[in-house]
């Protein structure tokens, strides 16, 4: 079983630096993976309300034989649930599903500016963690104009902000705004689609005979990321977490780092 390092978050709370993502698992399907990546060493399982499956995280948790203290659960909130008495309600939903009295990490799914509540949404979010509801709070998909605004109206720090980030869409200004704040930057898709495929990082894989997938994942340890990969093949979900027997050296991290060119295959944050 792999040993995963942890990363501190700004509000005193460790998070495994690789989880596990369940995005399009449905609640039968998600129970069964769970399972499979608590057998591989995962310790930390990444859901949200848009996801459907929060209830078949929460049974797959209740059947691990794992206790509560072992798993790092982080769900995040429903877009049609922006606003104070909103999010209050959405967050009560998610812990029902769950089967949870406490959530670890709980995330701002999308900003959505057009709407303009993610302030008042925060709010609630600070409101819950205050009540010990919620251990860590933070953002996904937000924008460096979202957080400078954040910051500035409200009195928490984002633990983290969970964005789009791979090898051909690396986000370094934001990430180097993350790092300036204090806040964790948190990969969704870190693996993309097709970089596995790039030249370079097939290159670097025959170098360490590890996958494109884990040198890909090595380069967000190194880059002091934390990373999310879902899979639904077995071999694949061990595999993505045994990148913790071999380090890229200097040059084949430059070489990555020279392959971005702003491939963004998410929507945009400012567009939703």
């Amino acid at each position: 079983m792999s040993s995963v390092p942890s990363v501190t978050l700004n509000q005193s709370v460790s998070i495994p630096q690789i989880g596990f993502g369940v995005w399009q698992m449905d609640n039968t399907d998600v129970v069964r993976f769970v399972k499979l990546a608590f057998d591989a060493g995962y310790r930390s399982i990444d859901t949200a309300s848009l996801y459907g499956n929060e209830e078949g995280v929460g049974r797959a948790i209740a059947e691990s034989g794992l206790t509560r203290s072992e798993v790092f659960v982080t769900s995040k909130l429903d877009n049609a649930s922006h606003g104070f008495d909103e999010a209050r309600r959405a967050f009560d939903e998610t812990t029902k599903r769950l089967g949870l009295d406490v959530v670890d990490l709980y995330l701002i799914h999308w900003p959505l500016p057009k709407l303009d509540r993610y302030i008042e949404t925060w709010k609630a979010l600070e409101t819950l963690r205050s009540e010990g509801r919620i251990r860590a709070i933070g953002v996904s998909n937000f924008q460096m104009n979202h957080l400078e605004r954040l910051l500035g109206e409200s009195g928490t720090v984002p633990a983290v902000n969970q964005i789009e980030l791979h090898p051909t869409f690396q986000q370094e200004e934001l990430a180097d705004f993350h790092r300036r704040h204090g806040i964790a930057t948190e990969a969704w898709s870190p693996l993309a689609k097709g970089a596995v495929d790039e030249p370079t990082i097939c290159a670097i894989s025959e170098k360490y005979r590890k996958s494109s997938a884990q040198v890909i994942l090595r380069w967000h340890m190194q880059k002091g990321y934390i990373a999310i990969p879902k899979s639904a093949t077995p071999s694949r979900i061990v595999e993505n977490i045994t990148i913790f027997d071999f380090e890229l050296d200097s040059s084949d991290m430059l070489a990555i780092d020279a392959l971005d060119r702003g491939n963004r295959l998410g929507p945009h944050p400012d567009l939703r």
